[in-house]
């Protein structure tokens, strides 16, 4: 109901958020009463999310490792919603090799998306925050493998561990402005993303992807493949007013898999 969302006014813009953990997050933004910017390399499946969620939602495309393109959306978006408090830099892409086989071309992209995307979203943020004197929220999405190094992922985990020390130390300089930037750890989450993965790890371990899922939900307590719902709750929880008090954090939300 109109009025009663944890997040109600708040003006919101999500990057990978087309489908998997994205679009499960900013589908919550919205439930919970946020106008959202929906961003996508892929503008089709921000399109279809944008549309879904009615008219408080509108898609941009947006090539996160682009930072003269990632300046004019977020231009585009803020313009559209009104203005900007809460960003979500989800966007993630992932491969899986042994290191020794391992190509540039493999690490280079992980990184640019991964690492380099949530630099770039997270900068223009804050530039436009402090612009506009916004005490303003970030969620940025890192990894269970931002906290563990897990084989045949040592690319992907050194870009997601980059995405926990970056938010750690752009928490620190920006709290003075009263701007709090916090992260979410997924663990083994239900995504087409997951899916790939499953048959590359079958394949490199000469395991069958039922094992390999099998392995997955036994390395989980809570006894479950994770779903991107679950992990949209704890950003509705780090965007809004319930974690006033948080900043620096990278949440493990993951089952069980890593505590610390």
């Amino acid at each position: 109901m109109a009025g009663h969302g944890l997040l109600d006014g708040r003006l919101a813009l999500v990057t990978g958020a087309g489908k998997g953990i994205g679009l499960a997050i900013v589908k919550a933004l919205a439930r919970e009463g946020a106008r959202v910017a929906v961003t996508d390399f892929d503008l089709r499946s921000a399109q279809a999310a944008a549309g879904d969620i009615g008219d408080q939602a509108r898609a941009f495309g947006l090539d996160v490792t682009d930072a003269a393109e990632t300046e004019r959306v977020f231009g585009s978006a803020a313009d559209w919603l009104g203005g900007l408090d809460l960003v979500v830099a989800n966007a993630g892409i992932s491969t899986m090799n042994r290191v020794i086989d391992l190509s540039e071309e493999e690490w280079d992209a992980n990184m640019a998306v991964n690492a380099k995307g949530v630099f770039l979203t997270d900068r223009e943020a804050v530039r436009r925050f402090l612009a506009s004197g916004t005490r303003g929220v970030i969620v940025n999405t890192a990894s269970l493998a931002g906290k563990i190094g897990a084989p045949l992922l040592a690319h992907y985990a050194a870009s997601k561990f980059a995405v926990v020390g970056f938010t750690q130390s752009l928490a620190k300089e920006v709290a003075e402005h009263g701007i709090r930037v916090n992260a979410v750890c997924p663990g083994f989450v239900r995504t087409s993303m997951q899916e790939r993965e499953i048959v590359w790890e079958a394949d490199l371990r000469g395991m069958t992807p039922e094992a390999v899922r099998a392995e997955y939900v036994s390395l989980t307590p809570l006894g479950r493949i994770e779903e991107p719902e679950d992990i949209a709750e704890v950003v509705v929880f780090l965007a809004s007013d319930l974690s006033r008090f948080l900043t620096g954090e990278s949440i493990n939300a993951t089952g069980g898999v890593l505590m610390d």
